[in-house]
């Protein structure tokens, strides 16, 4: 199994002290979440399944490739994803060419985690089609796919429309990790059949059963069931290492965690969660 960790969850005041030490300690990854602004107007934040804003507009954002270019210079081997970027907000010229460049800085570390989004109000201050984003999505992934391994590009499609250009340097990865997240049919089905994996919102061992038979279905009915897929889920609730087998037996990958409550508390409880999991610590 292989351990994330989730840099949003703390104060950005320890990002990088936060990934040093999951660096040190053996974690695999590290994650940051993603917005690329918030309206003042509340009236489309509601978050689904709730009946509240899932927003604070005067929440500090930062662009994620772009912070997590930073961390690669100061750490070796945790892989620097995000969770998630919302791809279709750029044109695929833009998203493209940021984590090909988070891909150079780290030395081959970079992992797109992308979704579609469900925060309408940030769609409409960038005047882009909300009802769109989903159709969008998965055009720019297809354009960026094409940007990071053939030569020259040209695309005439619903949404992007160039000539033919070049696209260089390539991404260091012969196959730029893109996860989709959102658990919703059109985004498993999104993750199943564009995508390298899934990457789940928070859930546990009793309800993320639904979500994984619905990927292992639309990869069967796509002819990608032996293809390589990875599963990523956040799991903030761990019982134990001794969990994590269930996990393993569920055909999990990755458990992105966190064993700490509150920010001041996060890096000593990373380490303890280290010891406890048995992490190859690193000097």
């Amino acid at each position: 199994m292989k351990f994330g960790v989730p840099l949003g969850l703390v104060h950005p005041g320890i990002w990088r002290d936060l990934a040093v030490e999951a660096d040190r300690l053996g974690f695999e990854s590290v994650w940051l979440p993603e917005h690329l602004v918030f309206a003042t107007d509340l009236s489309t934040a509601v978050y689904p399944g709730t009946d509240r804003p899932g927003i604070k507009p005067a929440t500090p954002l930062f662009d994620a490739p772009a912070y997590l270019c930073a961390i690669a210079a100061v750490t070796e081997r945790v892989r620097l994803g995000t969770a998630v970027y919302l791809y279709a907000l750029r044109h695929p010229f833009v998203a493209a060419r940021a984590f090909a460049t988070l891909d150079h800085v780290s030395g081959g570390r970079a992992i797109a985690g992308i979704g579609a989004g469900w925060y309408e109000g940030e769609w409409r201050a960038a005047g882009i089609d909300f009802a769109t984003r989903g159709p969008r999505l998965d055009e720019a992934i297809k354009v960026s796919r094409r940007l990071w391994t053939e030569d020259a590009v040209e695309h005439h499609g619903e949404f992007f429309d160039f000539p033919e250009v070049a696209f260089e340097p390539k991404p260091v990865q012969a196959r730029l990790p893109i996860i989709a997240g959102g658990e919703s049919k059109a985004a498993l089905r999104r993750a199943a059949t564009l995508c390298d994996g899934w990457i789940s919102m928070p859930q546990n061992l009793e309800t993320i059963g639904p979500q994984l038979d619905r990927l292992r279905a639309y990869r069967k009915d796509a002819g990608l069931a032996d293809e390589p897929f990875e599963i990523t889920v956040h799991a903030y609730e761990l019982s134990g290492p001794d969990e994590v087998a269930e996990w393993e037996a569920l055909g999990v990958d990755r458990l992105i965690v966190r064993p700490w409550r509150r920010t001041g508390e996060a890096l000593q409880k990373l380490g303890d969660f280290a010891a406890a999991y048995r992490l190859p610590r690193y000097s």
